[in-house]
């Protein structure tokens, strides 16, 4: 019998392997580029200790740094394996604790079953249910997530802890069922409901061996000891940076039932799956809330009944799993009110009452229809939906395959979620698709409109696209809505740096290395702009810092050993280039760069002398390209434009700008913080074109700097009334709009 079980079992496992034969390959997505692809310390195994030490070290994102070591631990075992991110490993690393896991939960079904009088035969059921749970494509969601294997680690470790209980009576005194409980904890905090299932357990297989009060604190005890300890070393460790959630505890609470019957739903029709729903917490009770508390009592209710019978308790098990085990995901209150990944450990216990059920049904239909081969067709029937729920899952490794695939799939099944939005924009922005990208950032904007991850990528694409005013304004207002955010400030540093504005950029790359010490891409940008700017001291500094966190790092090596040299070809490059951008005094700048190291260059004359024209100040451009003519007769272009200057400036001066300049002004004026003297630009433009909206947006961004949230939202109302589709306006429009009502709340 145990060789035919064991047969029957590898039958499985090769079965769920051929499910899972296309996922080898996909890529790394969502949360797994802060916690592994950025995620230096994961690069070297000499950190395997720190990762039990150093909650830091398991993301860079503090707001995202909790302790779950193992995980870490065997993300960097994967890195070393591959020698770098070569995808496959990881994915063997999460697959092969996968195949413990359904082993596991082999064994602990068919004790359960067992204890249930199943009687000879019940190793079957147990092999569906795992094979089943192997095979459904909700599990593909976790198995394909990189970072998520914390679920599946956690999983395992208690479906292991319980299976050892059961299935070894005579090794429960050595607490041998506690190690994969405690190696759980150190995956992910879901783990901490092992005890509440062991009571389970015991009281519905094992009643009769508890006799006493003192027999019950031996079973609760060494397990409740163990979980209250992970928990205490779970808080010490967590830094006061970490960030869960912003959502209101009540509203998430109230949700959790309804998405709860989601997750029931998802069980046997898992069409709906995604990266990234856009259900959103429920703020009042409604008719979704009141279904998802029915269906907690109905599946109480079942609970209570089968509880009654011996044959039926597997079916309570399985269904007080299945609440006990989305319980700390309901309760502990998080950023998504559901994710699909969570499932995982619910469905363990879904699996089996579901399963069994289903058996029980039909060992009853056989009974009283013999005339029909009942189990002949309840097996092809079988067959015919493992098959389709493998299909299922080859289909959900598709879907995974690289951040195009997953996230058109969010956006087709959940188009009012603006993260997902912005995500998928942002993939075709990586392929150069930049009108695309900037569509699908739009339509985020309307769900998401004070959201500084997208006015980042607004920022860039608009970059992309050569609109550097948008491209600015967008940079900007991310900074306002997150200022103690490094990736604002590193992604306008980085900006900055291609416009060659490189003391802007500078101090906008040193802010976002203060903030966030830890990434390394913005250390690498700062050490390129250093470079570039002419400090090689600083350049060579940021450089051994950056080896000092990473020793492999390829670009600062490669600084260190071509070290980038500034000379008068690079200032030059650089003063054009603030010229072609109408940044004079940049050009400027960049020009008197190159005339400290070669006094004696005409083009840097004839640059300086091109700022002054551009600003209007005829005389210092006269002046400056006659140098450029003194030091080089022939040059035609300086001989061109001198002839252009001396003409204007001997024209009559007029002090008049047309609103354009004006608009131009009260920008700049915002770029240096001086929010006065840009809305008074802005009414002065206004003053001649009443209709002009972007000078109405203008207003509203400096008041809103100012905190004038009344103003804000007159002026933003106006730019939107003057042009509907101009969406940096509404952006401005709603964030003002939200300060003012949070203002209104707390005045109450």
């Amino acid at each position: 019998m145990k060789r035919k079980q064991t047969i029957a079992f590898l039958c499985c496992v090769i079965a769920v392997c051929i499910a899972y034969a296309n996922h080898w390959h996909n890529g790394f997505h969502f949360d797994d580029f802060h916690t592994v692809i950025d995620n230096p310390h994961i690069r070297s195994l000499h950190n395997l200790p720190r990762f039990f030490t150093d909650t830091t070290t398991f993301s860079v994102l503090p707001a995202n740094q909790t302790y779950r070591p193992l995980v870490s631990a065997s993300l960097a075992m994967d890195y070393a394996l591959g020698n770098g991110y070569v995808p496959t490993w990881f994915h063997l690393g999460t697959f092969l604790i996968f195949l413990v896991l359904l082993a596991s939960m082999f064994v602990l079904c068919k004790e359960v079953l067992k204890r249930a009088g199943g009687g000879e035969r019940s190793w079957i059921p147990a092999l569906l249910a795992t094979v089943w749970f192997g095979l459904h494509p909700a599990m593909a969601e976790t198995v394909n997530y990189i970072i998520q294997r914390g679920d599946l680690y956690s999983t395992c470790g208690v479906v292991a802890a319980l299976a050892i209980y059961a299935r070894g009576p005579n090794l429960r005194r050595t607490g041998l069922y506690l190690l994969p409980f405690a190696l759980a904890m150190l995956s992910k905090p879901p783990a901490v409901v092992f005890p509440a299932l062991l009571i389970g357990y015991c009281l519905l297989f094992e009643k009769q061996k508890q006799t006493n009060a003192k027999g019950w604190l031996l079973v609760l005890m060494p397990s409740t000891v163990v979980a209250v300890a992970a928990l205490v070393l779970q808080s010490a460790m967590t830094p006061k940076s970490y960030a869960p959630t912003s959502v209101s505890g009540f509203a998430y609470r109230i949700t959790q039932p309804f998405v709860l019957l989601r997750y029931f739903g998802s069980f046997f029709l898992p069409i709906h799956l995604n990266v990234d729903t856009d259900l959103p917490a429920f703020d009042h009770v409604s008719s979704d809330v009141l279904w998802g508390f029915l269906f907690l009592a109905v599946v109480t209710a079942a609970i209570v009944v089968c509880t009654r019978r011996v044959t039926l308790r597997p079916i309570a098990f399985g269904l007080v799993w299945f609440l006990v085990g989305s319980f700390p995901t309901s309760f502990y209150v998080l950023s998504e009110v559901e994710n699909d990944h969570r499932m995982f450990l619910p469905f363990v216990g879904l699996m089996l009452a579901v399963v069994w059920a289903a058996w029980l049904a039909v060992e009853q239909l056989a009974i009283r229809r013999r005339d029909l081969p009942v189990w002949k067709i309840a097996s092809v029937c079988t067959i015919a939906l493992l098959c389709a729920y493998g299909y299922g899952t080859w289909q959900r490794n598709k879907v995974w395959h690289d951040e195009d695939s997953l996230w058109l799939d969010d956006v087709q099944k959940s188009p009012r979620n603006g993260r997902g939005l912005m995500i998928y924009g942002l993939s075709q922005m990586g392929h150069g698709n930049y009108p695309v990208a900037l569509a699908y950032f739009d339509r985020a904007a309307t769900y998401t409109p004070n959201y500084p991850s997208l006015e980042i990528n607004l920022g860039v694409v608009n970059g992309a696209m050569f609109r550097s005013v948008a491209a600015e304004q967008h940079f900007q207002r991310a900074i306002a809505l997150a200022p103690a955010d490094d990736q604002t400030h590193f992604f306008y540093g980085r900006w900055l740096h291609t416009q060659m504005r490189l003391s802007e950029a500078l101090q906008q790359l040193g802010e976002a290395v203060r903030l966030n010490p830890a990434r390394l891409a913005q250390r690498e940008e700062l050490m390129q702009t250093l470079a570039i700017s002419g400090d090689a001291t600083a350049a060579h500094a940021a450089a051994d810092a950056i080896l000092a966190m990473n020793p492999g790092d390829a670009q600062a090596k490669a600084y260190l050993a071509h070290p980038v040299v500034a000379n008068v070809d690079t200032w030059l490059n650089v003063s054009l280039a603030r010229y072609q951008a109408k940044d004079y005094p940049g050009t400027i700048t960049a020009a008197e760069k190159v005339l400290a190291l070669n006094p004696k260059s005409a083009a840097a004359y004839n640059n300086i002398a091109a700022a002054y024209a551009g600003m209007g100040q005829w005389k210092q451009a006269v002046e400056n390209v006659k140098h450029a003519l003194d030091i080089d007769p022939t040059f035609q272009l300086a001989r061109n434009n001198l002839a252009a200057y001396s003409a204007a400036a001997s024209k009559p001066t007029t002090s008049a700008k047309t609103p354009e300049e004006l608009v131009d002004q009260s920008l700049a004026m915002y770029r240096e913080r001086n929010f006065t003297g840009s809305i008074a630009s802005a009414k002065a433009a206004l003053a001649i074109r009443p209709g002009m909206a972007e000078a109405w947006n203008n207003i509203a961004a400096s008041e809103a700097e100012l905190k004038h949230w009344d103003a804000a939202v007159n002026a933003a109302k106006q730019a939107v009334a003057l042009k509907p589709d101009f969406q940096l306006a509404k952006n401005n429009l709603a964030w003002a709009l939200a300060e003012q009502a949070k203002r209104a709340g707390s005045s109450r």
